[in-house]
């Protein structure tokens, strides 16, 4: 199978995942181990985080929302601290920004697929980080979609702006709920828990060299 496309999650492919804001944040502050990303979980499609990510709250009211999900849950958060702690994450890792580079040098396009959120100004990934957008063909946020993954729909949206059909397409994700969507739409899959090794996955399906 050729594949004609590659599509990267941002947030634990080719950036930090904030997961790891998460569980730093919880330590610091003397929450359970995964406390937030059971609050995430259990806020399911209405939750404050979700509505959040589609563009449905504004910061104040996402705030305010999400510190009462986590009191309700039994836990004192301030979720503006919590939002900055995960803006100033690390950069890129940059392995993955070579594969992307020699990607596109290779004629395949390659898009970035990321459940995000606005900022008070109303911003999204593409005014926030434009040398970050820079990379991609295409880039599709939730914020701006109104959609978030692992709703098909949202990946659908990304391949139809690629040209491609999503059996022709390459999906890298850290997380398997978001990787599942994917297959289920016959995309080949790649679930990336050491960037490295993902690229190495990657080199195999495209039969390119993609790292320096």
């Amino acid at each position: 199978m050729p594949w004609r496309a590659v599509i990267f999650d941002l947030g634990g492919v080719v950036m930090p995942s904030p997961l790891d804001a998460f569980r730093a944040y919880e330590a610091r502050h003397g929450l359970p181990h995964r406390f937030l990303s059971e609050v995430v979980l259990g806020g399911g499609e209405h939750g404050a985080w979700s509505r959040f990510e589609r563009g449905e709250l504004a910061l104040a009211e996402f705030a305010a929302a999400f510190d009462a999900e986590c009191a309700a849950a039994g836990g004192d958060v301030r979720t503006t601290h919590l939002l900055e702690e995960i803006a100033t994450g690390s950069g890129p890792h940059p392995e993955m920004l070579e594969a992307i580079r020699r990607i596109r040098a290779a004629s395949v396009p390659t898009a970035a697929l990321t459940n995000n959120w606005r900022t008070d100004d109303g911003a999204a990934m593409g005014e926030r980080s434009p040398e970050l957008a820079a990379l991609f063909d295409v880039v599709v946020e939730s914020a701006r979609e109104g959609l978030r993954k692992p709703d098909p729909r949202i990946y659908e949206l990304t391949c139809e702006r690629l040209g491609v059909p999503p059996s022709e397409a390459v999906s890298l994700d850290d997380l398997g709920v978001n990787l599942k969507s994917a297959r289920a739409l016959g995309m080949a899959t790649i679930k990336v828990v050491d960037p490295a090794s993902a690229v190495g996955e990657l080199e195999v399906l495209l039969d390119l060299p993609l790292r320096a």
